[in-house]
């Protein structure tokens, strides 16, 4: 019989792809990197496995520099816990960053999700789905949502995932209301917080970061201070603290595995024609007057931010608003009173402006009118007629000078792409709707027609539309649709504009969660305000992937002084347009709301901007407040503080490369070589470019006939677009994966076949001709976590025992099954199978107590830094006990002597209660210790169980 892979092979290949693993080895995650549709760097597996590896740890923060993929890393460990069935996991982040998040997770992990608002949650109720977070999906939702809801989030979570996690960094202080309610909120839950910027300011944001994690990690604030920062303060004591629980890579230490290239900035100048000019004094005059009827009063800020906005956009941009706001005018007229609950949705919805703008007028109040008041028709009509007046002055431009540097701009940026050999593309950004399609008609009339690709929140253009049918028609019944219009809709987008088309006309909505690295030029034809904004948008190019350096283009409006100085904040403070990261998160992080900021930009604009006196002013003092606040002695201070976590970081990541490659080659051989037996009857193979196809759905899988590629990360491995991409996660992979482990494998004598396999097996050459007993068990675990492991007995006839690694050698081999009656296995092969089992128990056991060690330590200084701090209290009170008595002393006068002796007889009966308080205080803090730690060791107690998978009669020819 020819030698092949029999039941035994697939019955351990599948339990040894499924086995549930333990702590940080690379192991564990082996499957979730396997499935991934992006190729890890080695940096981004260490932090991976830095947040696994401590099942005690109740949270850790992942602190690398920016651009090296915090976000990666993050989806990683998700993928695992999903992958481990731990599936009750929500993420939390800035609004503008949900989506983004879903599709990175959708995308490259292939891990379902579902983006919460207020208004989703309407939705999703009304739906009849009682919960929406009690779903088999990830949430992700915004820090304002996770405030609101409190009360629905109190529920334990087996992973809460924290993005732009700095803007807790004082979450110790009363006053911040988001952290204490996130502290509050997920006090029981494993958290991952993601931030470039741990420390910023000042030490105690450490500490306030560590109790979001765990309130046991230090002890109170002011023992912080006393061992931290005062004095002769203990940063080597503290680095050593921060190592259990905080991870993190800089630039310069993984530049061999992650090539960046460069980003060049050019600003386009234009002089407006004068009747753009006019037409923007006199709308900004408008909204600079109070008391007026067309913008509620409740949302005077919010509206007049965006209409701004509208103003440096586009006249046909403004003419939308101007109409949108004399339609709300006529309804006040006729009603005597409008309503603004829809404002938003209906007025201005059309454009895609920022989630972030877009949470705070939900979260605004709305009231009928400004302020009820009985409506003065007289103002009111003179109102309209203003405003049909500017509409009128809106409708006689027919091109902006704006669109006309743009073209000119263009032109010179396709030409220098084409000198470096980048390719024709450039993705122009605007935040309107109404600008968006005004572009798209300009250039259509210039030189770029049938060029042309739009990208927006609703993408229901018609140009869309044809799109998204020729692509749908183009992969019909492949795994690149999914099934959801609207991730179909933007793929399609995205492939054309890949291509067919050389632009891509996008608004705000493309700077979430789009790769565009094959782009080279990004066009800031609207410059957003919020620097946050602008480094995401540039972020869809310039990321890791992109083989050229990327060129923007700025516009300034050179008679508009506050245009000019809000470009030269962006590109001077924020470094948001040269060099090789752009800006970094130290300044990015320092903006605690994106919003805010641009609120405050707003502000200066409603000066008269014809004074450019006033704004140079008000612009000074705003350069004045964002001034770098990092002090000197702190930048010095975190590089003690982070520098050299490991001092042979490149070595090690060489090392974890080798790791992760050596575990991706063991995974694709197995689970290739396992779907092969397991679907012979159904199936036939390709195994030179891994595909298969499927002739008949096997019984109980829910997946269809076809063709199916195996994924690869191998460097030369070809995707075929036309198979479904087969993997560990995929309906059809778990159904392999199952029908493996539940193989009926009776005892039988197996031939694994040496000299045939074509490859030199050191380990196993001395075993030719020779045959033995295999057992093989399965020991499952529960302690600090549940995991599985598969323990080999194999000994030769003459008593020779073979190691792991020779028994996983063994299986590498094919074998012929023989028919033969096979003798009962030897009552030694029981009892060796039974001591090699406890060997490997007590071995794991080891590495528990090591857990619950470090645990303990924490503990105990936890509790020694709360004793510290009473007794503190009490050297405190010494001291001014001290200096009451040397006052009395000194007092001239009998009124001084009786405010002196009233202060001693205060401080004399306060230490007097203090001393009596710190053996209290040390006894409750003791006791609180001591209950901590007997929890650990009950929780330790481990309940093991082994099952026996197989039993062989084996020989090796």
């Amino acid at each position: 019989m020819q030698p092949a892979l029999t039941d035994f092979h697939a019955k351990y290949f599948a339990y040894e792809l499924t086995r549930q693993r333990r702590g940080g080895d690379v192991s564990r995650i082996s499957s979730s990197l396997f499935d991934a549709s992006v190729d890890l760097n080695p940096h981004q597996i260490d932090a991976a496995l830095f947040a696994l590896q401590n099942p005690l740890v109740k949270g850790v923060v992942l602190a690398d520099e920016v651009g090296l993929g915090k976000t990666i890393e993050a989806s990683l460990v998700m993928a695992q816990y999903w992958a481990e069935r731990k599936r009750r996991i929500v993420v939390i982040c800035p609004a503008a960053l949900r989506k983004q998040w879903a599709n990175e997770l959708a995308e490259k992990f292939h891990l379902p999700t579902q983006v919460l608002d207020a208004k989703t949650w309407k939705d999703l109720r009304k739906q009849g789905i009682r919960n929406p977070l009690d779903q088999d999906v990830i949430s992700i939702f915004s820090y304002q949502f996770a405030k609101k809801m409190e009360e629905q989030l109190r529920e334990p979570w087996d992973l809460v995932v924290i993005d732009e996690a700095h803007k807790l960094r004082n979450a110790h202080q009363d006053s911040n209301i988001i952290g204490n309610a996130i502290r509050t909120t997920f006090a029981g839950s494993k958290k991952l917080l993601l931030t470039a910027t741990p420390l910023q300011n000042s030490l105690l944001e450490l500490y306030g970061l560590s109790t979001v994690i765990d309130t046991n990690l230090f002890g109170d604030k002011t023992s912080f201070r006393q061992q931290y920062m005062r004095g002769e303060n203990d940063i080597v004591g503290l680095r050593h603290r921060l190592k259990e629980f905080i991870h993190r890579t800089l630039r310069k230490d993984v530049l061999e595995y992650v090539p960046y290239t460069a980003r060049k900035a050019y600003t386009c100048e234009f002089v407006p024609s004068e009747d753009e000019q006019r037409l923007y004094y006199l709308v900004s005059a408008y909204l600079q007057r109070a008391g007026t009827y067309g913008v509620p009063l409740q949302q005077r800020h919010l509206v007049t931010l965006v209409v701004r906005k509208l103003l440096a956009s586009s006249t046909a941009a403004v003419r939308k608003t101007l109409e949108s706001l004399l339609s709300r005018l006529r309804k006040i007229e006729q009603n005597e009173e409008a309503s603004n609950d829809n404002f938003w949705s209906e007025e201005f919805f059309d454009d895609d402006f920022d989630d972030e703008l877009l949470e705070a007028a939900e979260d605004s109040p709305h009231y009928a009118s400004n302020d009820a008041e009985p409506i003065d028709l007289d103002q009111l009509r003179g109102e309209i007629a203003e405003l049909e007046q500017y509409r009128e002055l809106a409708g006689r431009i027919h091109e902006d000078a704006k669109s006309e540097a743009l073209l000119s701009a263009l032109n010179e940026g396709f030409s220098r792409m084409a000198e470096r050999g980048a390719e024709r593309k450039a993705v122009i950004f605007t935040e309107s709707v109404r600008t968006q399609e005004y572009l798209s008609a300009y250039l259509e009339r210039h030189g770029h027609a049938g060029r042309i690709a739009l990208f927006s929140g609703s993408n229901n253009s018609p140009g869309t539309k044809a799109i998204y049918d020729n692509w749908l028609k183009q992969h019909a019944g492949t795994d690149r649709v999914t099934g959801s219009r609207a991730v179909d809709t933007r793929t399609a987008i995205i492939d054309h504009f890949r291509t067919d088309a050389d632009i891509l006309i996008a608004t705000e909505s493309a700077a979430e969660g789009v790769n565009l690295q094959f782009c080279s030029l990004v066009v800031n034809y609207d410059l957003p305000w919020n620097p946050q904004r602008v480094e995401q948008r540039i972020g869809r190019c310039h990321r890791y992937g992109q083989k050229h350096d990327v060129v923007v283009i700025n516009f300034l409006n050179k008679k508009n002084h506050a245009d000019r100085r809000v470009l030269e904040l962006l590109t001077e403070k924020f470094q948001l347009f040269d060099g090789l990261f752009g800006a970094s998160d130290d300044v990015l992080g320092s903006i605690e709301s994106g919003l805010d900021f641009e609120k405050r930009i707003a502000a200066i604009y409603e000066h008269d901007l014809r004074d450019p006196a006033v704004i140079q002013a008000e612009f000074d003092q705003l350069q004045k407040e964002l001034e770098d606040d990092i002090a000197r002695r702190m930048t010095e201070t975190r590089d003690k503080v982070f520098e050299h976590f490991d001092a042979n970081i490149h070595e090690m990541l060489k090392i974890k490369h080798e790791q992760v490659q050596l575990q991706l080659d063991q995974t694709s051989r197995m689970f290739w070589q396992l779907t092969q037996h397991m679907l012979r009857e159904q199936a036939s193979f390709h195994s030179a470019n891994l595909t298969f196809n499927l002739n008949e759905v096997p019984t109980g899988a829910k997946t269809q006939a076809g063709l199916y590629q195996l994924v690869s990360k191998n460097k030369d491995w070809q995707p075929d677009e036309k198979a479904h991409k087969y993997r560990l996660g995929h309906p059809l992979g778990e159904w392999v994966l199952d029908a493996g482990r539940r193989l009926d494998a009776p005892v039988a004598e197996l031939t694994f076949d040496l000299s045939g396999f074509g490859k030199k097996i050191s380990s196993l050459s001395e075993f030719v001709g020779q045959s033995g007993w295999l057992e093989l068990n399965l020991l499952q675990l529960t302690s600090f976590q549940f995991e599985e492991h598969l323990v080999f007995t194999v000994f030769t006839d003459d008593g020779h025992r073979l190691d792991d690694e020779q028994c996983a050698d063994l299986f590498l081999l094919g074998a012929a099954l023989s028919e033969a009656s096979v003798p009962s296995p030897p009552e030694s092969l029981s009892t060796n199978a039974h001591r090699q089992i406890e060997a490997r128990l007590s071995e794991l056991l080891e590495e528990n107590n090591e857990y619950f060690k470090r645990e303990r330590d924490k503990l105990e200084n936890w509790a020694e830094d709360q004793m510290k701090s009473v007794e503190n209290q009490l050297e405190n009170t010494k001291a001014d006990l001290k200096a009451a008595k040397k006052q009395s002393r000194l007092a001239n006068t009998l009124e001084e002597q009786k405010d002196a002796q009233e202060a001693i007889k205060r401080l004399t009966q306060q230490q007097r209660k203090q001393r009596q308080e710190v053996f209290d205080v040390e006894d409750a803090i003791e006791e609180k210790r001591d209950a901590m730690i007997d929890a650990l060791e009950r929780q330790m107690n481990q309940n093991s169980t082994s099952q026996k998978l197989f039993t062989v009669r084996w020989i090796l020819a």
